[in-house]
């Protein structure tokens, strides 16, 4: 009954190595679990092609039965060829992909911390039956979840755990997983080495010619703001126009409309607001039509950019508090004080600038500079300790705009005269910067710093931090960044 193995002439049946064993041993242990749950003896299981004999030599893992014998027992038992050699059941696989579909709907429309549950039943479930695509999938999400929560080492252990699981198969596969490990580094203000991970992915994919173009637009997109906050802008400029000849290849409006948004900062940054404007029109657009809440809260928040950059700050302050409340909603810890920061300096720039420092004090979770309230804790908190449970800006969470946020409290100190408080701020956002490479942001943060030294006469001071400045102006994201990665053929 044993089928011959091509090759080297060895029975099929016999167990060859760990691997086989294994293997044979889990088959076995499948039949005998089948068998016992239908009521079945061995006997009435193996008739009438087989002995009762082999059945017992099969569930004892000493055999490794051929298609024919595989095929007679799933017949038996009730259960699909696949189901009996794989464990997998395709009712348990379409179940756990349909949860995942629910979870990723929680997601989008909810909170993340409520999608995190349905992600980790799923992801257990999967674990349990032996499902390596659900389970990633599941852990993907949950990598996501953990993204929008602020809680980015979580969401980093979650990326490479499906990074790991999918080790074998091909690097198209991995790519979201990479991605969203990317992201939270960018989160992190950990710049360069967020564009190592995208560049080094898009380098490798075009080497071995996996010109997948749902993996690359997903990669050139997520790309496009480490290149910009680095001061990279000819990248991100790039990284964009590939990104929009790659979109016609991809039918996912979840990812087109993502890739409208990091379009639209390109264009911000090039003056081009009114196009800026439409482009993230075609994205809130969409997203409306997904109801995929957090995304939609991200275009209102850049459209209160661009409207700040063209100075209608009115309408800037309308759409960021929109998509503040939007994000709070969602218990988006991290994004929500981000946009905080902005909202804060259209407040400043409208003269509100009680109303701005009041909303910039909580979200330091370090002790604020000399001169200020100690608002981020309170009676029963210790100097730079945040209350419990309330998200902070820091050196290692949402870096950038920690350092925003002290450069406008050093801008506002600086108005009212207050010299020494605004140094500190000015130099707690310059300690901030420099960690993570945002250049644009510290050159201009140096020349805040230098006016400010001179004015109080301290000449070799302010020439060092002009100095400093320059050299972070000077070919912006070159000294940081290697070789630009190769292109596909678009």
């Amino acid at each position: 009954m044993a089928d011959r193995s091509a090759g080297d002439g060895r029975t099929a049946g016999t167990v060859t190595g760990a691997a086989g064993a294994e293997s044979t041993a889990e088959l076995g242990r499948r039949v005998l679990r089948l068998r016992t749950e239908r009521g079945f003896t061995q006997r009435q299981l193996a008739e009438p092609a087989y002995t009762a004999a082999y059945v017992s030599t099969l569930e004892a893992g000493k055999v490794r039965p051929s298609e024919a014998a595989l095929r007679h027992l799933a017949d038996r038992l009730g259960v699909s060829y696949e189901e009996l050699t794989t464990g997998r059941s395709p009712r348990d696989a379409t179940r756990l992909r349909a949860a995942v579909t629910d979870a990723r709907r929680a997601l989008a429309t909810g909170a993340a911390e409520d999608a995190a549950v349905l992600f980790a039943e799923v992801r257990d479930e999967a674990e349990r039956l032996g499902f390596a695509e659900e389970r990633s999938a599941a852990l993907l999400g949950l990598g996501d979840c953990a993204l929008e929560t602020g809680d980015l080492t979580v969401a980093r252990d979650h990326f490479e755990a499906v990074e790991r699981l999918l080790a074998g198969e091909p690097l198209p596969r991995r790519i979201p997983a990479i991605r969203g490990r990317a992201v939270a580094h960018l989160l992190a203000g950990e710049l360069r080495y967020s564009c190592y991970l995208l560049e080094s992915s898009i380098d490798e994919l075009n080497a071995s010619g996996l010109h997948d173009p749902y993996a690359l637009l997903l990669l050139y997109t997520a790309a496009i703001a480490p290149y910009m906050d680095m001061g990279a802008h000819a990248r991100a400029v790039r990284a964009a126009e590939l990104a929009l000849a790659l979109a016609p290849s991809v039918d996912d409006p979840g990812l087109i409309a993502r890739m409208h948004r990091g379009v639209a900062r390109t264009l911000i940054a090039e003056g081009r607001t009114a196009e800026a404007d439409a482009s993230l029109a075609k994205a809130q657009e969409l997203y409306e039509q997904l109801r995929i809440h957090t995304d939609l809260a991200h275009c209102h928040w850049m459209r209160g950019y661009v409207h700040a950059q063209d100075g209608n700050l009115e309408r800037a302050e309308r759409e960021l508090r929109t998509a503040r409340d939007m994000l709070a909603s969602k218990r988006a810890a991290l994004f929500t004080v981000q946009v905080e920061v902005e909202l804060a300096d259209v407040l400043r720039r409208r003269g509100r600038t009680a109303e701005a420092e009041a909303l910039l004090l909580p979200l330091l979770a370090r002790t604020p500079a000399a001169g200020t309230a100690n608002t981020a804790g309170g009676p029963d908190t210790a100097p730079g300790e945040a209350r419990p449970g309330e998200a902070g800006l820091t050196a290692d969470r949402g870096a950038v705009h920690a350092g925003g946020a002290h450069r406008l409290l050093g801008l506002i100190a600086d108005e009212r005269g207050d010299a020494e408080a605004a140094e500190e701020h000015y130099c707690a956002a310059l300690s901030l910067l420099e960690r993570t490479g945002a250049a644009g942001d510290l050159a201009d943060l140096c020349r805040l710093l230098g006016d400010l030294l001179r004015r109080e006469g301290r000449l070799e001071a302010a020439m060092d931090a002009y100095r400093t400045g320059l050299g972070h102006r000077a070919a912006p994201g070159t000294t940081t960044l290697g070789p630009a990665p190769a292109e596909p053929p678009v």
